[in-house]
């Protein structure tokens, strides 16, 4: 979302916006690891933004964290525990990100603040994931009407809500 990259980067931030290994078909094994990477040794001032199977990868790499390790705002757009039968999953193999359990305990302990934003109509994630998002993670709920998957393929180029956290 080039709009969030460019409206942080105005307010001070330095914004990395990766270009994730094998982008077409992300595994665990490699996009956990970079993101770790990317993380390297997190503070308060360490936010992170994430977006449907990267969203299921900075969970991993925030639960992988060494004890007393803590990022502040993680901000995860049509984020999923779930995915809908009907919907598909754009060509990734979800069954690894499905059944390869997240310590969501240490996400939580790891974290300072966590917003999830779903849309109401997304065919990918069930809007019940709002809920698993907000008991196993203590997450900030927002629902977006009518935006699909959230994201430039659903025609949405701008997403205000995803700011919340750093206004």
């Amino acid at each position: 979302m080039p709009h969030l990259k460019r409206t942080l980067t105005e307010r001070g931030y330095t914004v990395i916006a990766p270009q994730m290994p094998n982008s077409d078909a992300p595994t665990i094994e490699t996009w956990v690891p970079k993101v770790t990477e990317l993380i390297g040794t997190p503070d308060g001032d360490t936010h992170l933004v994430g977006h449907s199977v990267g969203c299921q990868t900075i969970m991993r790499a925030i639960a992988g964290l060494p004890d007393g390790s803590r990022v502040g705002h993680v901000v995860f757009v049509a984020p999923w525990f779930n995915l809908t039968e009907e919907g598909g999953t754009d060509g990734i193999e979800e069954k690894p990100w499905l059944e390869t359990p997240i310590d969501t305990d240490a996400v939580r302990r790891n974290t300072e603040d966590i917003t999830a934003i779903f849309s109401d109509d997304d065919p990918l994630v069930p809007l019940s994931d709002s809920e698993l998002f907000r008991e196993r993670l203590d997450a900030h709920i927002i629902i977006e009407h009518g935006m699909d998957h959230i994201g430039g393929d659903s025609g949405v180029t701008e997403l205000p809500s995803a700011l919340t956290p750093f206004t």
